[in-house]
């Protein structure tokens, strides 16, 4: 509608303007002015009233933001710290997300311009802990303007859009320049990258007490944090599904598919919860693979200082909660509960030993 009334009123000058050269041009005396038009009152979106659907959608969407906040929190060290452990998995990375309100589908667009303030431009949704982008002062909330003078994308898509801006300059830069709004005002600043880790890790909406890991990414369901409680106890869930991926076993199992449906889908904000029936395709993880794997993860939680003395008694106490009985839970994907323990027991006191030697940690 501002768009109409501007058209209007550039329409009524160029007409006014007109008729004055023609009065001119036969000599005829000017009309006395007219009387000043008001200006137009602003036109104020206003926000779409309040139902209960949409209060549960903020309700919803603050607590998978807190909680995946939580998780880059917890994960900053494990990615960062071992990124040399890594190896071909690890990338030059700029340490942040970016979203805004079409990140999210129906009631929870509205929700994310209700509660997190998103609209068409891409915002910082998340600063990785000791990342080039906090180091350089990056915030959550910055409004992205553009990247190297060129203007960063906005509306449907836009994340998709400028993932693709960011990859083609991430080769010839040693560092971006950032240009991103700040409460209103225009910050420039320059975003080292940051060698770590490159697995996506992402919070998946669903109860059950589980985590999946499809070789480039690990995913840790609500169900799983709520049971977790810690951070401690989350970075031994995550440390151990980064450490399935760096060994390469849902390849190595053909689960990379499989895995990698389920977390395509409990990452939505609405998922199919019917894909989790029966064991949803899983197959259970042969005991050797988990000790292999529980092995490296404490190497990985002991180099981003995270306490591995306390790893027997969280997986002992999940397994014996939730046993290999409880369809889509952790245990009935990673039965090898006493080879596992025995392992745990064998690797904390190796670690203790190289720490008290002060000899390098490396598995």
């Amino acid at each position: 509608m501002g768009q109409q009334l501007a058209g209007n009123i550039k329409t009524v000058a160029t007409l006014t303007a007109a008729l004055m050269l023609s009065a001119c041009s036969v000599f005829k005396p000017a009309p006395p002015p007219a009387p000043p038009t008001p200006p137009a009152k602003p036109v104020v979106e206003e926000a779409p009233p309040l139902t209960a659907k949409m209060a549960a959608a903020q309700s919803d969407l603050t607590r998978m933001v807190e909680i995946q906040d939580r998780l880059y929190r917890v994960a900053a060290p494990l990615l960062i710290d071992n990124a040399d452990l890594c190896k071909a998995q690890a990338r030059n990375l700029l340490g942040f997300t970016a979203k805004n309100k079409y990140s999210y589908p129906g009631d929870f667009a509205d929700a994310a311009h209700a509660v997190l303030g998103y609209g068409d431009r891409l915002q910082v949704s998340g600063v990785l802990p000791g990342s080039g982008a906090a180091r350089a002062g990056l915030r959550k909330g910055d409004a992205l303007v553009a990247v190297e003078g060129k203007p960063l994308p906005t509306g449907p898509n836009a994340e998709t859009s400028a993932a693709a801006i960011f990859g083609a300059l991430a080769g010839d830069h040693a560092m971006l320049a950032l240009s991103v709004k700040r409460g209103g005002l225009a910050e420039g600043l320059k975003i080292p990258y940051t060698r770590a880790c490159a697995f996506k890790v992402d919070l998946g909406n669903a109860d059950n007490i589980n985590s999946y890991a499809d070789g480039t990414r690990v995913l840790i369901t609500r169900g799983m944090v709520n049971f977790a409680q810690s951070d401690e106890a989350i970075a031994f869930v995550l440390a151990t599904d980064m450490a399935h991926n760096m060994l390469g076993h849902a390849g190595t199992l053909r689960m990379t598919n499989t895995i990698g449906s389920i977390i395509d889908d409990l990452v939505a904000v609405r998922p199919d919860l019917s894909i989790l029936i029966g064991s949803a395709g899983v197959k259970p993880v042969p005991p050797d693979f988990d000790v292999a794997a529980d092995r490296l993860a404490l190497y990985l939680l002991a180099r981003a200082n995270y306490n591995v003395e306390h790893a027997h008694a969280f997986w002992q106490r999940l397994s014996s909660q939730y046993p290999a009985s409880v369809l889509n839970g952790y245990t009935a994907t990673h039965p090898g509960v006493a080879q596992r323990l025995a392992g745990i027991d064998r690797t904390v006191a190796e670690i203790k030993a190289k720490q008290s030697a002060k000899k390098p940690l490396l598995p």
